[in-house]
């Protein structure tokens, strides 16, 4: 069981793509994301979400993210942070994502 102070040193923020890219050098199919967190910075993510997403319709779209993780190499690319989606059959990921725009950086509670 993870205790409650555990939990409240993961850090789950909103933020809004602003770049998409293809990760040919992924091992499974892949896109390379620049997300704006607001006051918390660009970072960027590498997200298995091909089989659902189109990369120009990420653009703009806002998603959920763990952004207190420690950088991690895929391939020739830092991750920064971590795509929260929902895992269907198949490994398809439906991204999770706020139901109203908000301000980004804000802490998911």
């Amino acid at each position: 069981m993870l205790t409650w102070e555990e939990f409240e040193k993961v850090e789950i923020r909103v933020g809004t793509i602003i770049e998409v890219n293809p990760f040919p050098k992924a091992k499974k199919p892949a896109y390379q994301l620049k997300i704006d967190f607001g006051d918390f910075g660009i970072r960027k993510s590498s997200a298995q979400i091909t089989q659902l997403y189109r990369m120009e319709d990420l653009v703009g779209r806002q998603i959920v993210a763990v952004v207190n993780f420690p950088p991690k190499q895929i391939a020739n690319f830092i991750s920064e942070c971590l795509v929260l989606g929902v895992v269907e059959e198949n490994n398809r990921i439906v991204l999770l994502q706020p139901t109203q725009k908000t301000e980004d950086g804000l802490r998911i509670a």
